[in-house]
């Protein structure tokens, strides 16, 4: 019996299927339930809710989302062999739990909601960004929640980062834009098997209700040619869209650097470059 449930401890499981995990999948499972809980705790109150997990694997995080309370969790899952480990957590959890086989990259699960779920998820190491960022450039209020998610250590502080920081680029402004983004709490590589090479953290974001008005298409361009060459003044970085001109529209000095521009005034420039 495990310590959140009447199920067997998750080394019992992956070992009785066989689920060794697979690099090329980007799975490291998270074996302890306590911890699992917790990442099930950040995401707030679950009870009537619905949960969106990606990647579940033998359902660590799964077992902690439906032991917490939520209404039901639809789970995507690539790998097969999963399978028939997240059947005995639904089985556990009668009517609660729905297991979708699929590539979460190429499946879109809102026709599976009547109202917009929670996100919460140890996403795969290979695939989160790309996630995160389909995400954000939905449509606006979005079709989801909020998101508690697992990044690498470094990826998370690219998420979070703000101006002034190293670690501020373009996912950075991306996330600041339409989300609160916040770092929670860290999770060391020992927590895993196998361990990763990095430390994990966990974040959350919440939408903003109405992030500034600008088109997505017109952000991308500042941030692309402004982080692509982040060391130069902006007036130089910038020339291909406009430099000078570009930067006085928006009220930007034309010595700053990408590093130095808030949110605020990418969405300036932002508006000044697709008015």
């Amino acid at each position: 019996m495990s310590a959140i449930d009447d199920l067997p401890p998750l080394s019992t499981v992956v070992r009785e299927f066989g689920l060794a995990p697979k690099k090329s999948l980007g799975q490291n499972f998270l074996f302890d339930l306590n911890l699992t809980a917790k990442i099930a705790r950040a995401a707030g109150d679950l009870t009537d809710c619905d949960v969106l997990e990606i990647g579940p694997g033998p359902g660590g995080l799964t077992r902690a989302l439906l032991s917490a309370g939520a209404k039901r969790v639809v789970a995507i899952e690539r790998d097969t062999r999963c399978i028939a480990a997240l059947e005995q957590v639904a089985a556990r959890y009668p009517g609660r739990l729905t297991i979708i086989e699929a590539d979460a990259m190429n499946f879109d699960p809102r026709d599976h909601f009547e109202a917009p779920p929670k996100i919460v998820a140890n996403l795969p190491y290979n695939i989160g960004t790309e996630l995160l960022v389909g995400w954000l450039t939905t449509e606006w209020p979005p079709w989801w929640q909020s998101l508690t998610l697992m990044f690498q250590r470094e990826v998370a502080e690219r998420i979070v980062a703000r101006s002034g920081s190293k670690a501020y680029g373009r996912l950075s402004v991306l996330a600041g834009w339409r989300a609160e983004a916040t770092l929670l709490f860290d999770i060391p590589p020992e927590a895993f098997t196998p361990p990763p090479k990095v430390t994990s953290s966990v974040i959350s974001l919440v939408p903003r209700p109405e992030p500034g008005d600008v088109r997505l298409r017109a952000l991308e361009r500042i941030t692309a040619a402004a982080f692509g060459q982040r060391r130069k003044m902006l007036r130089r970085s910038l020339a291909p869209l406009g430099g000078l001109d570009l930067l006085a529209r928006a009220d930007i000095e034309q010595t700053k650097r990408a590093e130095d521009i808030d949110i605020d005034g990418f969405l300036a420039l932002a508006r000044a470059l697709e008015p």
